[in-house]
């Protein structure tokens, strides 16, 4: 009953994909700070908290749609003489999407362009305030479901890893939020995990299977490397402002 609690893979999956979803989220944590922020101050945490509890019941039943329909194994379909079921059609389409959106979130990231923010009505309650969270959480969160489907095979790991993250996000966004914008190559690199398990997702729809044993083991080393990285940037620029 408790096997889980010495499977490395299940720990492994858990601890990637919860930080995944904490980096992913910081986007939705913007985006939901500029919505609240038509708020008076004292309502806006309460909006924030809100609207990020109700997204959490939306996004698991994304989730929990998106795994049931990756279940249904039938062939639909012979193509070139492969049969493609429903479950093959979604981890194909799914890993398309998160190519696509990395793709064009590396794009908008490496172009310096000034966007304008989100026009949001000047007058808003509370209650159309949450409600926008929690669509909109439900429109930015499909990366996100996908990228929870294509690293972890057990649907609790899923949704345990989804609550995780949402929680550490309601309780440290401007810590988190900070962090990512004074280091941008943290963002960079979470989207090029996404590429990554993408590239995975769709292997998997077209019966290539990647053990993804291999796929944790490339994020932790790029993560590890990362951090390295980081360290030598903060002491190069120790070591400038001294000698300056």
């Amino acid at each position: 009953m408790f096997d889980w609690i010495a499977d490395p893979n299940i720990w492994a999956a858990l601890i990637t994909l919860t930080a995944l979803e904490i980096v992913l989220g910081i986007d939705n944590i913007i985006f939901i700070s500029i919505i609240a922020g038509k708020l008076p101050p004292e309502q806006q945490p309460k909006a924030r908290q809100l609207g990020l509890a109700g997204a959490v019941v939306t996004r698991l039943a994304l989730l929990g749609s998106v795994f049931w329909l990756a279940r249904l194994t039938d062939p639909l379909f012979t193509l070139f003489g492969e049969g493609f079921s429903i479950r093959d059609l979604v981890l194909i389409g799914g890993g398309l999407f998160l190519i696509a959106k990395s793709t064009f979130e590396i794009h908008g990231s490496l172009e310096v362009e000034d966007h304008d923010s989100p026009t949001i009505p000047r007058t808003i309650s509370m209650s159309a305030v949450i409600t926008q969270i929690m669509i909109l959480d439900v429109v930015f969160s499909l990366d996100s479901v996908i990228t929870a489907i294509g690293m972890a095979d057990t649907l609790w790991v899923m949704a345990t890893a989804i609550i995780i993250a949402v929680g550490v996000m309601l309780a440290f966004a401007g810590i988190i939020s900070d962090f990512v914008h004074e280091h941008p190559t943290i963002k960079m690199l979470a989207l090029s995990f996404l590429v990554l398990i993408g590239t995975a997702l769709v292997a998997e729809g077209l019966d290539f299977h990647i053990p993804k044993g291999y796929i944790y083991f490339a994020m932790a080393f790029s993560f590890f490397v990362e951090m390295l990285n980081l360290r030598i940037r903060k002491q190069r620029l120790a070591a400038r402002k001294t000698k300056g």
